[in-house]
């Protein structure tokens, strides 16, 4: 009977946190790129007094194993595509199905994230692109990816390409003017320059395998695997990827959570309450 008390407080304690993962969910609605978590469960070790192979019957030879509760089977992380919002903001980018960009911390450190709020920052040898914390943004090959000089328009494809517009050469006077106004009117409108740079998008075999970091970030894992490129996903220029908190969802979790959470304190309030009628019996 008192091994009734330690089985229903695993219930009781699991639930809680259950309820924080929820809770967790809920303040993280309107974080850009959050994935909602869900906490799985498992039934606890198993102790066998007898032989499980045999037949279960009333005899005492019969399959008596005990179970001893709860336990956490796992936190999973749900990785479906947000809800894609228009923000009209040049280095606003959304990814659309599975993919992950890979930034650099100032540690060294790589960490991918599915939040393309990106920012112009300046570096050791001119300006490159940063994240909203100042991490900086890796291209295909791993490398930071430099913004060049006198940049007028940044354009992303929904490919991964970033298209610099640089602005059109100057024709420098040449003493020879006859030969500089035939130029001049051979090309009536400059070139425009461009400079491609492809942006790394990666991801895994296994993206639930995935560490979460904090900030919306991820790290490699021997579960996640290696990173490869992602080749099925969109970019969305001008737009952000939100959280796929389904709210709807979460609090009828909150409901099924109190229920269970009541039924483990029923239980461990019946197992009490059979303890000490126990212990006041009389002869």
């Amino acid at each position: 009977m008192y091994e009734a008390v330690f089985i229903a407080a695993t219930g009781l304690r699991h639930q809680q946190m259950r309820m924080d993962t929820i809770a967790n969910n809920i303040a993280n609605v309107n974080s850009a790129a959050y994935k909602s978590a869900r906490l799985d469960f498992k039934d606890a070790l198993y102790t066998a007094e007898f032989n499980p192979s045999y037949p279960r019957t009333p005899e005492p030879e019969g399959n008596q194993q005990k179970g001893h509760g709860v336990m956490i089977a796992g936190i999973t992380k749900d990785f479906r595509t947000g809800s894609i919002q228009h923000t009209g903001r040049d280095l606003d980018i959304a990814i659309e199905g599975e993919g992950f960009f890979e930034l650099e911390d100032p540690n060294g450190n790589i960490v991918y994230s599915r939040n393309g709020s990106f920012e112009i920052g300046v570096g050791e040898n001119g300006l490159f692109l940063v994240n909203g914390d100042g991490w900086y943004i890796h291209d295909a090959g791993g490398n930071r990816i430099q913004i060049p000089d006198e940049t007028e328009t940044i354009v992303i494809t929904e490919h991964a390409i970033i298209k610099f517009k640089l602005p059109p050469a100057v024709i420098e006077e040449d003493e020879d003017t006859a030969a500089a106004e035939a130029a001049a009117e051979e090309a009536q409108e400059p070139e425009e320059e461009w400079v491609e740079v492809e942006l790394g998008l990666f991801t895994f075999r296994n993206i639930t395998g995935l560490l979460s970091v904090g900030s919306g970030n991820y790290g490699e894992s021997e579960a996640s695997g290696e990173k490869f490129k992602a080749t099925n996903a969109k970019l969305w220029q001008g737009n952000l990827e939100m959280g796929n908190v389904d709210l709807a969802e979460e609090m009828t979790r909150i409901i099924r959570t109190q229920r269970v959470f009541q039924l483990a304190s029923r239980a461990l309030s019946t197992a009490d309450e059979m303890e000490g009628i126990a212990n006041n019996m009389r002869r």
